[in-house]
């Protein structure tokens, strides 16, 4: 039998369990959010080898379903206050709250790495335009469009691409094309405004401004629901398992 007060403490692990269930679902969904990259900035990753981001959101996602069934144990444990599926939650959850510090720490660090404007700079002056490579197609490619979309021009700015040695430059001169057109502001209907404009620099006729903010502001947001999202939930976590041991060790 329970011992005195229990009740009150079996309904604060109902409660905290409750919160892991829900809190594990919007793990699951934020983290196939991520790994889905609708931002479209992997390349950058891995390129470089830094992907484990999206690694640690592939673990997150198993965690996330995990939490969700575990907590559900847990509450139908904590009601019926049997030592054995006390015991078990707690092992298991033990197991995923392990692989969940794993997928927060993996996730972390990389963006470190990554979110260095020099890292990003390095990459796309080795390898936009290199179409002698699969690696370089694809940066090529994915610079073309965020340069397109995003209407800015290099990591810092337009004048990456004058500054620094680059494959770009061994390709076109720089009395020719000082930066790629695709930096070049563009009307309604996507046509230059003034090609011969941005080819001298123009403010009016260039987008000066740099990439990395977007850049940085998508891998931010992965590791936001990857890491900090998954390390709040473990914070929490933690409570309730103490409280499960406690009322394990009261039984």
């Amino acid at each position: 039998m329970a011992g005195k007060g229990s009740a009150a403490l079996v309904g604060l692990i109902v409660f905290g369990n409750i919160v892991i269930m829900m809190s594990g679902l919007a793990l699951f969904a934020e983290t196939i959010w991520a790994t889905t990259d609708p931002y479209k900035v992997y390349p950058f990753l891995g390129v470089t080898g830094k992907d484990d981001v999206f690694a640690g959101g592939w673990i997150a996602i198993f965690c996330g379903f995990a939490f969700f069934i575990l907590a559900f144990y847990g509450i139908l444990s904590a009601l019926r206050s049997s030592r054995t599926m006390l015991m078990t939650y707690l092992v298991l959850m033990m197991i995923v709250y392990i692989f969940e510090c794993a997928s927060c720490i993996t996730s972390f660090t990389h963006r470190d790495y990554m979110i260095n404007s020099n890292v990003i700079k390095k990459q796309m002056l080795d390898y936009y335009t290199d179409n002698t490579t699969s690696q370089g197609k694809e940066i090529t490619m994915l610079w073309n469009t965020v340069m397109l979309e995003k209407q800015c021009c290099g990591v810092d700015n337009s004048l990456d691409w004058i500054k620094y040695d680059s494959t770009f430059r061994h390709q076109y001169k720089e009395a020719i094309a000082p930066w790629p057109f695709l930096c070049c502001k563009r009307d309604a209907n996507f046509q230059y405004i003034n090609q011969e404009g941005c080819r001298v620099g123009h403010p009016s006729y260039i987008n000066n401004k740099g990439c990395i903010a977007h850049i940085g502001h998508a891998i931010n947001s992965y590791t936001w629901g990857i890491s900090w999202f998954g390390f709040a939930i473990l914070m929490w976590t933690m409570l309730v398992m103490l409280l499960t041991m406690y009322h394990y060790a009261t039984l």
